[in-house]
């Protein structure tokens, strides 16, 4: 295949998953971020658990686990991959107002785990959003990006 060609796309030129069959296994891990930007209020009771939908950062952290798990079914042209793991994590950042994620995940495979890192820091931020709405609306979700990637053929990436 020339490299000029797409490759999600068939000779017909319509959309189609990529074959990973001859791609070699190997470990690959990916580090994603997102944060979400919130009222000093609604940070502060987030830190007390004082919301009254429950513990927010549980239940994010177990959001952006399920959404990693199942970002096959919702990215069209991901595959459905066997995770080792995937860790979410918080820092809540009292002088900017915001809580910062961070997603890392794991697979030994023959396709990287960027969209599963991706989707899970995403995810983690949008139900923190849920959790909260009602006493703040005007959240903003930014920086969802890849800090890293290891493994497969193109090697290793690390955001400066």
């Amino acid at each position: 295949m020339r490299k000029d060609k797409l490759t999600h796309i068939n000779e017909q030129g319509r959309a189609r998953m990529v074959d990973i069959s001859s791609k070699e296994i190997t470990e690959r891990e990916a580090v994603a971020y997102a944060c979400i930007y919130m009222k000093s209020e609604t940070l502060m009771r987030i830190k007390e658990g004082s919301i009254k939908k429950g513990d927010v950062l549980s239940v994010s952290q177990v959001g952006g686990i399920m959404a990693c798990k199942n970002t096959w079914s919702i990215i069209p042209m991901c595959h459905n991959i066997n995770l080792s793991s995937c860790d979410v994590k918080f820092n809540l950042d009292e002088e900017n107002s915001k809580v910062d994620i961070y997603v890392n995940t794991k697979t030994t495979g023959q396709t990287g785990v960027e969209m599963e890192a991706l989707t899970a820091a995403s995810v983690a931020a949008l139900t923190i959003y849920d959790m909260c709405k009602a006493i703040d609306r005007e959240m903003t979700i930014t920086d969802v990006k890849l800090l890293k990637k290891t493994g497969g053929k193109s090697g290793s990436f690390v955001r400066e």
